[in-house]
């Protein structure tokens, strides 16, 4: 009994003194038959496997390296990278079976950058070389991972190429400044030729909006002289067909008065005629007929204006001797 529970007891002491819990930022690997893998358990055995931290290793290389013509240059590099899951037997063959493999991997992948970057500068001229230009290149030949060094690249940016010798430093430098003063002079000629293409599109619209409303008061103003033209010419015709109706009328009052001659008497001019007799006897009666009363230009007007002289022929010999008894 005592036995069995110091064995239980020495079989808890074990595991407690030997497994470990996993941490978040580790990758536990165990070895197997001469196959590296990732344990994915919570607890791992200590003496059997090999934690790895995962986080992002960064460093900063300053390199110096040789333009054409033997021109020293000076080059800064900041890299980040990190453990790369999916080849860690790479990763342990670079960094060996230990704690920092990835810290001795990254010093791998800083040796390799710097023959990457002495290779470019060599094959460029001095006043070629740019950070864009290494940074192209750079990406292009190392890309995300390294699959060899079992490392993810995080990041890899070129922060300066410098020429180590002072006087072809300060060439490049004001080289550098006269460009950059002549491209913004380019711009500012460029924004001014904008500028000025803009407003002569703007006045070019607003001449073609000004001559579209010229012509659309043009094509309104036709449109109402029309309009225009058609209600005289309606006026006209109703004046026409007025005055052709009264003349029918006319006649038709003079065909009358013709078969029946004892209606004149009813006219109102014959009316006002009596009238002014009554009034005055034993005189000449002078009665004015204005242009109100009846238009002269009609039958009646001539008919009645022979009916008058008729009649005044008739009174003009009777009135004499009232005139010599006086």
């Amino acid at each position: 009994m005592w036995f069995l529970l110091g064995v239980i007891v020495i079989v808890i002491v074990l595991i407690v003194f030997e497994y470990r819990l996993r941490q978040p930022d580790h990758v536990i690997l165990g070895e197997k038959n001469g196959v590296i893998r990732k344990r994915t358990l919570p607890f791992y055995p200590r003496h059997f496997s090999l934690a790895i931290p995962t986080r992002v290793h960064s460093s900063v290389l300053e390199i110096e390296g040789e333009a054409k013509g033997k021109l020293p240059v000076f080059v800064r590099i900041s890299a980040s990278v990190t453990a790369d899951l999916e080849h860690l037997s790479a990763l342990i063959r670079a960094g060996g079976w230990q704690e920092n493999a990835v810290s001795r991997a990254a010093e791998e992948f800083e040796l390799l950058l710097q023959s990457k970057v002495r290779g470019f500068t060599e094959n460029h001229e001095i006043e070629n070389l740019t950070t864009e230009k290494l940074d192209r290149y750079l990406d292009s030949q190392i890309g995300d991972r390294v699959e060899s060094l079992g490392l993810e690249v995080i990041s890899v940016t070129v922060q300066t190429i410098e020429p180590v010798d002072e006087d072809i430093a300060a060439a490049m430098r004001q080289r550098e400044s006269a460009r950059i003063k002549e491209q913004t002079e380019i711009t500012k000629q460029n924004s001014r030729i904008a500028a000025a293409q803009a407003r002569i599109k703007a006045d070019e619209e607003i001449a073609n909006s000004e001559h579209e409303l010229e012509l659309n008061k043009l094509d309104l103003q036709q449109i109402q002289e029309e309009k225009q033209a058609n209600l005289e010419t309606q006026r006209v015709k109703e004046d026409l067909n007025r005055r052709q109706l009264q003349m029918e009328l006319d006649k038709k009052e003079v065909a009358l008065l013709q078969e029946h001659p004892e209606l004149l008497l009813l006219t109102p001019q014959i009316a006002k005629l009596a009238e002014a007799s009554q009034n005055l006897r034993n005189a000449k009666t002078v009665v004015s007929l204005s242009s109100k009363d009846f238009d002269e230009e009609t039958p009646l007007m001539g008919t009645l204006r022979n009916l008058l002289q008729n009649l005044g022929q008739s009174i003009s010999p009777k009135s004499k001797p009232d005139s010599t008894e006086e």
